[in-house]
């Protein structure tokens, strides 16, 4: 309904102005008391950089569901270390998302269709799950950082998505505040960094990179 969506917009405005100098922490909790009880999730790829946002989700409410894309084509190392880090932080309710197996058999039947059509390939694989599995939601979070560039630079820590709020904690983070987390907490690294990984997705659209590139 229209005045559902101006309602959500209306809220994303108001919390961007109370939270537009806060700390990770502090967008985390004001996540969970403006959305109902177990109506905030949180989306991970448990990729390079995911263990920041999870371990400080796990510091305020660990049993908060976190919704993980199995897209059929990520690398087994991102499987262990999905693994790995749920039980180095306590993470109570990880859902593994998965693609329609009727979708797949129509439209991708020999698992080529990131080969001539990647972007249907992403909607079938991650898309398409991600929007079906966010409708038992009101409000979701993710890992997203200005540091990454392009639309990302003005990344607000509030954005209104469709009728959900869509928080972003890590927005106003820098990459060497991020680092500083990984040492600070000692959290684990994903396996394929010391491989020359900086960034880690489904195993055909990934590839080596410097550190800090991309």
């Amino acid at each position: 309904p229209v005045s559902e969506t101006i309602t959500i917009q209306a809220n994303a405005v108001e919390l961007n102005r109370a939270l537009a100098q806060a700390t990770p922490q502090a967008v985390i909790e004001a996540a969970i008391r403006h959305v109902p009880q177990r109506r905030l999730a949180v989306v991970s790829s448990f990729g390079t950089e995911s263990a920041v946002l999870l371990k400080l989700v796990a510091d305020v409410d660990p049993s908060l569901p976190v919704l993980f894309l199995d897209t059929g084509w990520l690398f087994e190392e991102t499987l262990d270390y999905r693994d790995e880090l749920v039980h180095h932080l306590g993470l109570t309710d990880v859902r593994a998302l998965t693609p329609p197996v009727d979708l797949l058999e129509r439209r991708d039947p020999q698992r080529d269709l990131w080969m001539h059509d990647p972007e249907s390939c992403c909607h079938i694989r991650k898309v398409r799950p991600l929007s079906d599995a966010l409708g038992a939601f009101d409000g979701w979070m993710n890992g997203r950082k200005r540091f990454h560039g392009d639309l990302r630079a003005d990344l607000k820590h509030v954005e209104p998505d469709g009728r959900l709020l869509k928080f972003n904690p890590l927005a106003a983070l820098s990459h060497a505040a991020l680092q500083a987390v990984f040492k600070a907490q000692g959290l684990p690294r994903h396996p394929l960094e010391q491989q020359g990984f900086s960034s880690v997705g489904c195993m055909p659209c990934t590839s080596r990179s410097r550190k800090g590139a991309g």
